[in-house]
C-alpha cells in the first residue's frame, strides 16, 4: 500500500464518514440496548451520530416464516416482551417488520436523546418516525442487493476489531461485553455489515448526485472574505491613482483606463509596481510608493476591500473605477487571524504499519508495536530505521514520513490519535482499516491556504450543505421501487 492508498481524501468517505469514524453510537438498530447499557458497563462507543436503523433484511420468506427469523434475532436485544405478544406491523417486499422492532429502536432513540439532553418528542410520534425510517433502510437493503452490493466478510471483521480496539478490549472480550449487555453478537456483526452495505450503496448512488459549479464556488468565497475583518487584523495595500473630475467625459474616462491599462502590462512585464507608483500616480501616498499603510481592513474604502477580495498576497487588480478616479491596486500583506477561513492547521507526521494477516491477528501487532514503542521511549530504537526496517505502507522507504497534511486528509481513527499528540510524541498502537500503526507528530504549522485550496474547501462544504437534501431525494425513489404494506400501528412500551 503506498502513500496514496493511505490518504483520504477531505470530503470522501469522511463526509458521512465510515462505521469505525461513527463509532456506531448513532447508528441506531446497529448496537441493540448499547446506548442505554454502554455507560454501565464502561464500554467507548465513540464518534458523531448518525442516522439509521440497520437491521439486514432477508430475502423474502413467508410472513409466517419471516417473523420467525426475526424474533429469533430480536431475542438478543434483551426485551421483556414474550414473542407470542409480538406482531407485524409493515411489510416491505415481503420482508416483516414486527412491533418489538420498533420499541426496541424507540428504547435506543429515547436513550441517546436522554444522554444528549435533547427534546422528547411524543411517544406515538417518535413510533411512526422509527418506523418510517426502518422502512426506508429496508428499502434501500433491498436495492443495494438488486445492485450487487457485497461487502467481504473481512472488512466486516476489521470493522468490528476496531471498535473493540476503541474500547481496549480483543473480539472475544467485546463479543462478551455485548451479550453481557444484553445484545446478541451474532445479531450485532448481522447488523454491522448491513451498516456497511447502506454506506456503500449510498457513495455509489447517491454522492454523484451532488453537483456543484463553479459559480456556486465563486459567490461562496465571496460572502467569506465580503468582511475581510472575519480574516485580517491587519491589511495593507498600495495603489497607483489617476483623478478624474465629478462629471468626467466618456473619453477622458476611457483615457485614463488605457493609461492604467498600460501600467498595469508593465508591471505584468516585470516593471516594479512601486516604482510607477512614484512617477505616474497623482495620489498622496506617491511619495511612498503608493503604499496606503498597515491597517485594520475596516480604514480601507470598501471598494478596495471588494476589489481584492479573490486575490492573493502580491497580486495587482484593476483598473477599478471608483467616483474620485482610477486605480490600480496592490495586495501587499495581510496578517491573518488565527480564526481566519483561509488558513488551515497541518501537521507534519510519520508513521510505522502493520497490516494484519491469517497468521498474525490485531493483538498480535498491538504487543509488538507497544514493544517497540517502549524501546523508543528509551531511546533504544529510533522511529524513522524502525520504519524503514518493518513499516508495510509505501511511506516505509522515507521512515514512514507522510509529509505535511491539513485537517481532514487521513482516516479518522489516525487523525484523532495523531491530533492528541504533542510534538514528538509516539503515540500507543492505533487500529484502523489499514491495520496497526505507531504515529509521531514531528511539527504544527498554521498555513495559508492557496486559492486552490480554497476552492476546494469551498467544494466540499457546498457538497455537504447539499447532502441531507439529495440523500432525501434519492431515498424516496429508492422508497418508490419497494412494495410497502402497512399492517398495524406500532404499540410503543410506557417503561
Amino acid at each position: 500500500m503506498n502513500k496514496v492508498d493511505f490518504l483520504m481524501r477531505l470530503g470522501s468517505t469522511r463526509r458521512r464518514g465510515s462505521l469505525v469514524q461513527l463509532g456506531l453510537m448513532g447508528v441506531l438498530g446497529v448496537l441493540g440496548l448499547w446506548a442505554q447499557s454502554c455507560g454501565a458497563q464502561g464500554l467507548k462507543p465513540s464518534g458523531n451520530a448518525s442516522s439509521g436503523n440497520g437491521f439486514a433484511s432477508k430475502p423474502a420468506l413467508s410472513s409466517a416464516s419471516a417473523l420467525d427469523a426475526k424474533a429469533s434475532g430480536l431475542a438478543g436485544l434483551g426485551s421483556s416482551q414474550t414473542q407470542s405478544s409480538d406482531y407485524i406491523v409493515a411489510l416491505v417486499d415481503s420482508d416483516p417488520i414486527t412491533n418489538q422492532e420498533i420499541n426496541a429502536q424507540v428504547q435506543q432513540v429515547l436513550a441517546q436523546l436522554t444522554v444528549n439532553k435533547g427534546p422528547i418528542p411524543a411517544r406515538q410520534e417518535l413510533g411512526k418516525q422509527v418506523l418510517e425510517r426502518v422502512i426506508s433502510e429496508r428499502a434501500q437493503l433491498e436495492w443495494a442487493r438488486e445492485q450487487g452490493i457485497r461487502v467481504p466478510n473481512a472488512e466486516v471483521k476489521q470493522a468490528e476489531v476496531t471498535l473493540a480496539s476503541r474500547n481496549d478490549l480483543s473480539v472475544e472480550e467485546f463479543r462478551r461485553k455485548l451479550a453481557s449487555s444484553g445484545i446478541n453478537p451474532d445479531r450485532f456483526v448481522e447488523d454491522l455489515k448491513s451498516q456497511l452495505i447502506l454506506q456503500r450503496l449510498r457513495e455509489k448512488e447517491v454522492t454523484p448526485r451532488i453537483k456543484v459549479t463553479e459559480g456556486e464556488v465563486d459567490q461562496y468565497l465571496k460572502e467569506q472574505t465580503k468582511d475581510l475583518n472575519k480574516t485580517a487584523s491587519k491589511l495593507e495595500l498600495a495603489q497607483i491613482f489617476l483623478p478624474l473630475p465629478e462629471q468626467a467625459k466618456p473619453e477622458d474616462v476611457q483615457a485614463a483606463l488605457a493609461q492604467m491599462m498600460a501600467l498595469q502590462s508593465r508591471i505584468k512585464e516585470g516593471e516594479d509596481f512601486y516604482a510607477l507608483a512614484k512617477s505616474d500616480s497623482k495620489g498622496p501616498e506617491r511619495t511612498l510608493g503608493g503604499l496606503m499603510g498597515d491597517k485594520s481592513p475596516q480604514r480601507y474604502p470598501e471598494l478596495f476591500l471588494q476589489a481584492v477580495q479573490l486575490a492573493q498576497v502580491g497580486d495587482v487588480v484593476g483598473p477599478v473605477r471608483s467616483p474620485a478616479g482610477v486605480h490600480l491596486i496592490k495586495f501587499v500583506s495581510k496578517t491573518a487571524d488565527d480564526n481566519s477561513v483561509f488558513t488551515s492547521n497541518q501537521t507534519h507526521v510519520r508513521h510505522i504499519l502493520l497490516r494484519p494477516s491469517a497468521q498474525v491477528g490485531v493483538n498480535a501487532l498491538r504487543a509488538r508495536l507497544y514493544g517497540l514503542k517502549q524501546q523508543m521511549d528509551r531511546a533504544e530504537l529510533e522511529f524513522s530505521a524502525v520504519a524503514k526496517d518493518v513499516s508495510q505502507d509505501g511511506s516505509a522507504p522515507n521512515g514512514g514520513d507522510l509529509g505535511w497534511a491539513a485537517a481532514g486528509v487521513f482516516v479518522p481513527e489516525f487523525e484523532d490519535a495523531m491530533n492528541h499528540l504533542a510534538q514528538g510524541e509516539i503515540s500507543d498502537p492505533v487500529v484502523s482499516r489499514f491495520g496497526v500503526h505507531l504515529i509521531q507528530v514531528l511539527e504544527r504549522r498554521k498555513n495559508t491556504m492557496s486559492l486552490k485550496e480554497q476552492r476546494e474547501m469551498a467544494k466540499n462544504i457546498l457538497r455537504d450543505g447539499k447532502y441531507d437534501q439529495t440523500y432525501s431525494e434519492w431515498a424516496q425513489e429508492v422508497r418508490g421501487r419497494a412494495f410497502i404494506e402497512y399492517r398495524d400501528t406500532p404499540q410503543l412500551r410506557q417503561n
